[in-house]
């Protein structure tokens, strides 16, 4: 079990009742100081949260350790599989979270916690992805990833494009235009820039948007079988071929180099992708924009807090997860990073619809994700899902880097998926 969980777990390259939730009560009981830590990856946007929480609750400390997307779910695989060293609470990535969930007997069953009062907060879809086959449910939800298309106005321009937001969004109806406006984009561009960061990323939102990506149902594996993973990998390295792609791996130190250092024009960008973009590109505040996704709707990401058994604070750590994942929390996360939440009333409450983003030249973010929320349609994901998507990333990868052609790629590709279902 160690092996298959440590060695399966790696992947690329998009989180009680009302505002209180269960916490509302009071958490630790006596003068005990009780130390919570979260093991999260990337910025999920709850910092500015703890002090809140801490004030509300003065038994209760909370420490946050965040790493490396792909080091975070190794790490937290191997935790798991020996019975020691996870956080009082981990954060799971939506394209993890079926593998997970095949083994709730390493998580606290939330449904013995209190789960059945909160289940209608969520999405449907997103309550049912971290329910397992036997019925506990694993994981609270965070974030979904509802796709847009971030863009530097700037770069636009001095390449001759247009920069209003309706004017591009009519730019690239489908992805087909999206490549085209490439091309254009290519043969003007400024100095050191690319029209887009990196092909991986951009194939993930493609396939975030295909009815069947790469399961079926029944858990099946269909990526050699299923022609919208094949036409949207084609598309991606024929752009590599006509110098669309700045080459970045997402989540690397290079590509967050590639933000501060202007190397692209536009990304892929689900609403988690905000977040990364302000951190990485503060300099550039009001020179980034966001447009609609070619082809329209799509997901990519979204994550969830769970509880590990093995963990010393489950009481508390599970009161933690309902408070932070409440609707409240979720429209302040929203507010102060852009992050999307998972929660449906939400999308109805004015502070939200209404919201605009300065640092994105007042773009209303509130209107074009909650419109991406309420058009989703969720792909089904597979046990493997995650380790699936890094051979697909890998192989694109190869062909960036010179190393393979493009068919000589995808051919390694399907017997690495192979290997993976194995």
């Amino acid at each position: 079990m160690a092996a298959c969980l440590i060695g399966a777990a790696v992947l690329l390259t998009a989180c009680g009742s009302g505002g209180g939730g269960q916490a509302a009560g009071g958490g630790a009981s006596g003068e005990q100081k009780i130390t919570l830590t979260l093991n999260l990856f990337g910025n999920m946007g709850f910092k500015e949260l703890y002090a809140k929480y801490e004030a509300a609750h003065p038994n209760i400390k909370i420490v946050e350790r965040t790493s490396a997307y792909n080091d975070h779910h190794r790490n937290l695989a191997a935790h798991l599989a020996t019975g020691r060293g996870a956080g009082d609470v981990e954060g799971v990535d939506t394209g993890f979270i079926a593998r997970f969930r095949q083994t709730p007997q390493h998580f606290t069953d939330l449904n013995k916690q209190g789960a059945a009062a909160l289940k209608d907060r969520w999405l449907p879809w997103k309550w049912e992805a971290s329910l397992a086959r036997t019925g506990e449910q694993i994981g609270y939800g965070t974030d979904v990833g509802g796709l847009a298309l971030c863009y530097r106005r700037d770069l636009l321009e001095k390449a001759g494009l247009p920069t209003g937001r309706d004017e591009v969004s009519k730019l690239w109806p489908d992805w087909a235009a999206y490549f085209e406006t490439g091309k254009k984009y290519t043969a003007d561009k400024p100095e050191g820039t690319a029209f887009f960061d990196g092909a991986a990323q951009i194939f993930n939102a493609m396939i975030g948007q295909a009815p069947v990506g790469f399961y079926d149902t029944a858990d099946n594996v269909v990526v050699g079988g299923n022609p919208e993973v094949r036409k949207a990998y084609d598309q991606v390295v024929a752009a590599v071929a006509a110098g669309e792609s700045a080459k970045l791996v997402g989540s690397t130190p290079e590509w967050n180099t590639g933000f501060a250092k202007s190397q692209f024009a536009t990304i892929a960008c689900p609403a988690w992708m905000l977040a990364k973009i302000q951190d990485q590109a503060k300099e550039f505040a009001g020179k980034w924009d966001i447009a609609a996704i070619p082809g329209g709707g799509g997901n990519w990401g979204g994550s969830y807090l769970t509880v590990p058994a093995q963990g010393k604070h489950v009481k508390e750590a599970v009161e933690l997860i309902a408070w932070l994942t409440a609707p409240e929390q979720q429209i302040e996360v929203f507010k102060t990073h852009g992050i999307l939440p998972s929660t449906v009333a939400t999308y109805d409450k004015p502070e939200v619809t209404s919201l605009t983003h300065p640092f994105f030249n007042d773009a209303p973010i509130g209107k074009i994700f909650t419109t991406a929320a309420r058009n989703l349609r969720p792909q089904y994901q597979g046990p493997r899902a995650g380790d699936i998507q890094t051979a697909l990333r890998d192989g694109i990868n190869r062909v960036e880097q010179g190393k393979q052609t493009p068919e000589e790629s995808w051919q390694q590709i399907l017997r690495d998926v192979d290997r993976i279902k194995q």
